[in-house]
């Protein structure tokens, strides 16, 4: 390997460290501004999550917390496990949890290796996460391999609009460089025939619109193992 070979990687882990320093803070700063935009366009998004996550026990996984927005609906007296691979994200989440008295778990690893046995967990839970797993389907692998028989996927995700739509041309256009500053996201993704085909003993979501540009489109749902 030449020097410039490893000067130029050197630069490459500089800037791809920058970017997911810079995505955390900037989730930090919106993740609750997400939330209230939502509400305010959608029957209160907040109160879907509060219901969503009302009856969790047990051990709960959450994949891709991010900052902790969804923290302030969990249970008191769950045993929570967070896989957050952005370590950027880390303090954000510790505070947000000392701010509500939570007790959290937090782990390193990503979505297509959860750092959890298998048949383990009672619930897991997705948010805005899965448009921006490199593998989807093995992630819904791993998703099936860590629930106990008759565990539960919670998820609330934004997916593709209707093919042929002028919106869906929109988000195939973009595409490329949305996932360049969303950390990966695709806009375009159409998550609900990968949770269908993913062996999940059901699947049942409902779709909303959320009235966001680009990501308007969005899922609500329980995948039963």
């Amino acid at each position: 390997m030449t020097g410039n070979q490893i000067l130029g990687d050197s630069q490459n882990q500089i800037f791809a460290n920058f970017g997911k320093r810079f995505f955390a803070w900037m989730m930090a700063q919106s993740s609750s501004t997400y939330d209230k935009i939502v509400s305010d366009v959608y029957d209160g998004l907040r109160l879907r999550k509060r219901s969503l996550f009302a009856s969790l026990q047990g051990n709960v996984l959450e994949i891709g917390p991010g900052t902790g927005s969804n923290l302030p609906y969990y249970p008191k007296d769950i045993h929570w496990i967070g896989i957050e691979p952005n370590p950027h994200m880390h303090s954000y989440l510790q505070k947000q949890a000392e701010k509500l008295s939570l007790n959290i778990d937090l782990r390193i690893g990503n979505s297509e290796w959860l750092d959890a046995q298998d048949n383990s967990i009672d619930t897991v839970v997705s948010t805005l996460v899965l448009c921006s797993v490199p593998n989807i389907d093995y992630t819904l692998q791993a998703i099936l391999r860590v629930l106990k028989p008759g565990g539960r996927f919670l998820f609330i995700e934004h997916v593709a609009a209707p093919q042929g739509s002028l919106l869906r041309q929109l988000q195939s256009k973009v595409s490329p460089i949305w996932k360049v500053i969303g950390d990966g996201c695709h806009p375009d993704r159409e998550t609900w025939k990968a949770l269908e085909n993913a062996g999940f003993a059901s699947v049942n979501y409902e779709q909303f619109d959320a009235q966001l540009p680009i990501v308007s489109p969005h899922i609500i749902g329980i995948a039963t193992k």
